[in-house]
């Protein structure tokens, strides 16, 4: 039985868009880059990944620092868009399909395993990747070779979307919103809830394996944004509190109270927004409104339970995709759940 030929993948991109590189290196061994003069640090990691299998024979591993490439094969996210005819869950074209066909392809044609590694974390070899993609980038030109070059430039530096100063949330902020009860099946324990529990566990859980300062934001609304809370807590993630106003589960029924309680008492810090209830609904509206767009301005990503239809969780997906980008929103459709 023959072993995998283990290979790292890398992209850049000065702007997104703007001018890009990829680059994909053997440890030990040959390497390639190349570059693209209009594109996004997506379609670059995911031209690494393509020319790499494009360029190597056999089975390979390949290890990357792009969860967007990772997870489609983890995750399996490439059955259901060859199953809706190349739509993503909220039945939109999928995104770089002529990148994503033909490695999707070679996947079923032969052994690719994948596995994430976390970029600018000293691994030798991820690091000489990201500096050809870099490197590719600047020049406009790429190269390659059959053993690793010395010869090469300065590493990618990520620039954070906001300054610490900015950030108010300390670590790795994944914010979960989604779906209300009536759309959960209801108020109580639903075999719904209880699905969309369990895969929020199974995503946090993953997510702090490649953050080890990750902690998970919640308005605790009721749905999954309480789901959430329980979510964090059963994988031992700590979990923040933020609450438009005081007195949010004042019409709630009984028990969704002492479920608030319960789940306000274990959670790592409450961020209350303003210090008085608002007197009529209009001024309710408003104050969650404000409470969302300060929460997108202290994340680092998104997860959003949506079936693709309900417009207010619409709405809310849409308005973090243009304070994040689209890369950094992630989507469980819970109608694939159950």
């Amino acid at each position: 039985m023959s072993l995998a030929t283990v290979v790292y993948t890398d992209g850049a991109c000065s702007g997104n868009p703007g001018p890009g590189g990829w680059a994909w290196v053997v440890p030990g061994g040959r390497f390639a880059s190349g570059a693209e003069p209009h594109t996004t640090n997506q379609r670059m990691e995911l031209r690494a990944v393509l020319e790499a299998a494009e360029a190597l024979d056999g089975d390979l591993e390949i290890m990357s620092d792009s969860t967007y490439v990772v997870n489609c094969f983890r995750d399996r996210w490439w059955e259901g868009w060859l199953e809706r005819g190349w739509r993503n869950s909220q039945k939109k074209p999928v995104a770089n399909r002529d990148l994503w066909q033909p490695l999707i392809d070679h996947y079923q044609r032969r052994k690719l395993g994948f596995t994430w590694v976390r970029g600018h974390a000293g691994d030798e070899w991820n690091d000489l990747a990201d500096r050809l993609a870099v490197e590719a980038a600047s020049r406009q030109e790429g190269r390659s070779g059959e053993e690793p070059p010395a010869d090469v430039g300065r590493a990618d530096v990520p620039t954070p979307r906001r300054s610490p100063a900015q950030k108010q949330i300390a670590g790795h902020a994944l914010l979960v919103v989604g779906h209300r009860p009536p759309e959960l099946g209801g108020y109580g324990e639903t075999p719904l809830a209880a699905a969309v529990r369990a895969r929020l566990e199974a995503v946090i859980a993953a997510k702090s394996a490649m953050h080890d300062d990750l902690v998970v934001v919640t308005g605790l609304n009721l749905g999954v944004e309480t789901l959430a809370a329980e979510a964090a807590q059963a994988v031992g993630v700590p979990y923040v509190v933020v609450l438009a106003h005081p007195g949010q589960d004042d019409p709630w029924p009984t028990e969704s109270k002492r479920r608030f309680s319960r789940l306000q008492d274990n959670a790592s810090e409450i961020i209350t927004l303003q210090k008085e209830t608002p007197a009529t609904k209009q001024r309710i509206a408003g104050s969650y409104r404000r409470r969302d767009g300060w929460v997108r301005k202290h994340v680092d990503e998104a997860l959003a339970v949506w079936d693709g239809s309900e417009e207010y969780v619409g709405r809310t997906v849409r308005s973090l995709q243009d304070e994040l980008g689209e890369e950094d929103v992630w989507i469980i459709d819970p109608t694939e759940l159950i």
